[in-house]
């Protein structure tokens, strides 16, 4: 991990975060008071950012890469819920709010670069700036909103329907999914999504 102001590339990824949904909007002076909070952390694909069922959380800006968010059961069985890449965040901000457990695990899909910060820290720099807190906030809903229409989908409509939405809604990641994390997602087996490929289905 390293704070911005000191990583070699830290013209670039300056650029690049103010891109992100949430910080673009962002003043100067909020942003001078907001850098030195964050540090940059590169992840191995597969590597595990946040772990369900704890209490220690972050908040997370997609550099480059993508995440992902993951719920297991007792059983091991798991559910990606959604997938974030650049410009994107991941959060636990509402676990954080409720003083409830992390209800879901943050994983590398790709090698990641995110920065990030505390959940303590990025709840008082919000508490400082009603305007960013209240547009944060409705992207929290929107995610959580996007969430559960993931899961609708997956119960109403058939295989074919379930691809033709992901396609539509994300088109922008189709490619950069690994097979078998896109049939995953859509409840399917990587057999079965070639196959609906092959067959010229989606």
């Amino acid at each position: 991990m390293t704070q911005l102001a000191l990583h070699p590339q830290s013209k670039i990824l300056r650029l690049q975060l103010r891109q992100n949904l949430v910080l673009k909007n962002l003043t100067a002076a909020q942003w001078q008071e907001f850098e030195p909070l964050i540090e940059i952390s590169d992840y191995a694909k597969g590597e595990t950012l946040e772990h369900q069922g704890t209490h220690s959380m972050e908040q997370y800006f997609v550099i480059d890469g993508v995440l992902k968010r993951v719920v297991s059961n007792a059983q091991g069985k798991e559910m990606i819920l959604r997938f974030a890449a650049e410009s994107d965040i991941d959060t636990s901000y509402a676990a954080w709010r409720l003083k409830t457990p992390m209800p879901y695990s943050i994983r590398a899909v790709t090698k990641v670069r995110a920065a990030k910060l505390s959940m303590l820290q990025w709840a008082a720099f919000l508490e400082r700036h009603a305007k960013i807190k209240g547009e944060f906030e409705l992207e929290v809903m929107r995610l959580m909103a996007d969430v559960m229409g993931h899961t609708i989908t997956l119960h109403l409509l058939n295989a074919p329907g379930r691809v033709q939405r992901f396609v539509r809604k994300h088109a922008e990641l189709e490619q950069r999914l690994p097979k078998k994390e896109l049939a995953s997602y859509l409840n399917l087996s990587p057999e079965t999504l070639s196959r609906l490929k092959k067959r010229g289905k989606i």
